[in-house]
């Protein structure tokens, strides 16, 4: 019986698909940004920051690639898409950013923590301008009218799930009293762009709807998977732990120790606190561990996991490359982690 592939080997064949699918498009959404004529100093800057040093977005272009090719399509032909894409989810990010009150992610500044919330919001502005304009002359001249349409559906359906997502999440911020199930139905809503990612490239490649349909599911779940392993990555950092409780909304395994009778007095007792630090972080990862929080998680992740890979099955042509995709964003939940070389 053939080996399963370790979780290093998943991580090394993913991210040579994402440099051989996705390098071009990021670097062709790089060169059209740079090269606007801008003439305030900050802002050019902030542009340049995000462009070269912070945004390294290679997976929604291979996303397209990807399904493109599972349909049977020419994967080359999503490269236009690819990069409007890019920069509209790149102007949502930084909003999110300046929502969140993030300044630091994964142990670098946002444009918002850098240059300040008006930057920020201008730059945001920027590139959804420009990638809107793009994505038009893109659908414009290689898409045929009836599939504008559906595709433009596509798209306005994203912007809302994915606005009425964000304001939903307001109510969550600094309650415990938030149940797993309530949290599970806003990332649904916020897995929205992966799943018009998906969608788009197989009425591209010339899919029928039951593949079109299929990789619309397949999108969706893997957008939660990517939502949900930022939680286990989040809880694995005190800065973004103490981020999340103070600015925004508790991660899901922290959610489900709550529905734990028997430590949520203890948990709450630390949650609610004024002034957290980082031992408190690392308590109530440990709290959070003994109550089987990041087991739950594992659990639900997996079973999305399981879905997607059934969603797969509808689809003729390549599938690999998806599959690793899901591989890939799943935590490694089996390794032994340690609260002093994990950040905690």
């Amino acid at each position: 019986m053939k080996k399963a592939p370790s979780q290093e080997e998943i991580i090394a064949q993913i991210q040579k698909i994402l440099e051989e699918r996705g390098r071009k498009a990021l670097e062709m959404a790089r060169k059209t940004v740079l090269e606007e004529k801008i003439e305030c100093k900050e802002v050019r800057e902030a542009l340049k920051y995000f462009m070269t040093e912070y945004w390294q977005d290679l997976a929604r272009p291979t996303l397209l690639s990807l399904a493109c090719e599972a349909v049977g399509g020419n994967p080359e032909i999503t490269s236009p898409i690819a990069v409007s894409m890019s920069l509209i989810s790149g102007g949502i990010d930084i909003h999110d950013d300046i929502i969140d009150q993030s300044k630091i992610k994964r142990s670098r500044p946002t444009v918002f923590g850098k240059f300040g919330r008006d930057i920020a919001l201008l730059v945001g502005d920027a590139l959804l301008f420009e990638g809107f304009t793009l994505l038009h002359e893109a659908i414009k001249e290689g898409v045929p009218a009836e599939k504008l349409t559906v595709i433009i559906a596509i798209i306005k359906k994203m912007f809302f799930e994915l606005g009425d997502a964000e304001a939903l999440e307001f109510r969550f911020r600094g309650r415990v009293d938030i149940t797993p199930e309530e949290y599970l139905q806003i990332t649904r809503k916020k897995a929205a762009d992966v799943e018009a990612h998906t969608r788009i490239s197989a009425i591209l490649g010339g899919g029928s709807e039951k593949e079109i349909e299929a990789l619309g599911k397949y999108g969706r779940l893997l957008g939660m998977i990517i939502i949900l392993g930022d939680d286990f990555i989040d809880m694995m950092d005190f800065r973004e732990v103490l981020h999340r409780i103070k600015k925004e909304h508790l991660p899901l395994p922290v959610l489900f120790a709550l529905q734990n009778q028997k430590i949520k007095h203890k948990l709450n007792s630390l949650l609610l606190k004024k002034t957290l630090t980082k031992n408190d972080a690392r308590r109530i990862l440990e709290i959070t561990q003994e109550a089987g929080g990041l087991k739950l998680l594992e659990n639900i992740m997996q079973k999305l996991a399981k879905d997607s890979y059934g969603n797969l099955s509808n689809i003729k042509h390549s599938r690999q490359g998806l599959r690793l995709l899901v591989q890939a964003a799943l935590p490694p939940f089996g390794e032994e982690w340690s609260t002093t070389t994990k950040g905690i």
